[in-house]
């Protein structure tokens, strides 16, 4: 058999590492762009009154976005609550108990479905059975709508994490007479702890940027919360809102809400990251 001549094979290899590099350079291009925009226009915003005060009258100069802040963060911590426990049951079952079940391949498939559907969908799906019912906006059906798209991220990280955990390990501990469910908790957990850590972080990050579901429950408000049960304020509707406004006090607090949310979610990132990446060198 006569030898292939390399050259087309170099060639071809050249044109494909020179087409993955463009694609590379043109995303870290745009990154770059959005980043230092954000970083400029927003800077200008970020001062103690910013974190301190709630927003302005329109017309107004000052303020901050500080009840935001605060309903931001409640709702994130009712998301958390909610979704990272339920998420984390349903991977076990499908690492542990359904890897092999048909039962177990449905829930596998809801999952990826979940994760695909738009969380406009989800926000739609909490007014109708939260929002509608009770005949007013909330910070709780906010959370929860937050919740269900935390659910199906956390079960998908968690069967992976307790996926690579070795099954000699479980292997050992049942022989040794501990029931499964001693040995999922207290071996295999402990030996994916990072894993699942890393999983809820990111889950964090992938609703913490969310305004479509807040739209349909949780709504705004300009005022303080004074509690969960009336339309609560929120930082990703609140830019929506003051973006649109032709205030420019309301504009810039626009970009300094932006550019907070932004280093919130990049900082959960990278920790969740460097979680990951300790994970892999063990």
């Amino acid at each position: 058999m006569r030898p292939r001549p390399a050259t087309g094979r170099k060639a071809l290899d050249l044109f494909v590492r020179l087409l993955s590099s463009l694609g590379a350079m043109i995303g870290i291009f745009f990154l770059v762009w959005i980043l230092g925009e954000v970083i400029q226009r927003g800077a200008a915003a970020i001062n103690w009154d910013f974190f301190t005060q709630i927003p302005p009258a329109p017309g107004d100069a000052g303020g901050g976005v500080a009840n935001a802040i605060v309903g931001t963060v409640f709702m994130t911590l009712i998301a958390t609550v909610l979704g990272v426990p339920i998420g984390m049951m349903a991977g076990v079952y499908l690492s542990e108990y359904g890897r092999k079940t048909k039962f177990g391949e449905f829930i596998r498939f809801a999952t990826n479905v979940m994760m695909g559907i738009p969380s406009i969908i989800v926000g739609l799906f909490i007014y109708a059975i939260m929002v509608a019912p009770m005949g007013y906006f909330s910070g709780w059906a906010g959370g929860v709508s937050l919740a269900i798209i935390m659910i199906p991220v956390v079960a998908r990280t968690t069967e992976d994490m307790l996926t690579l955990v070795p099954n000699s390990l479980r292997e050992s501990v049942l022989a040794l007479g501990a029931p499964r469910w001693k040995m999922t908790i207290g071996v295999v957990f402990r030996a994916a702890k990072s894993g699942l850590i890393t999983g809820s972080l990111l889950a964090v990050a992938r609703v913490s940027g969310e305004t479509a579901p807040l739209l349909f429950t949780a709504l705004n408000n300009v005022f303080w919360p004074d509690n969960l049960s009336e339309p609560t304020s929120n930082l990703t509707v609140t830019i929506f809102n003051f973006a649109m406004s032709p205030y420019d006090d309301w504009n810039q607090l626009a970009w300094g809400a932006s550019l907070l949310i932004t280093f919130g979610v990049l900082i959960i990132t990278i920790l969740a990251r460097v979680i990951f990446k300790e994970v892999k060198t063990r």
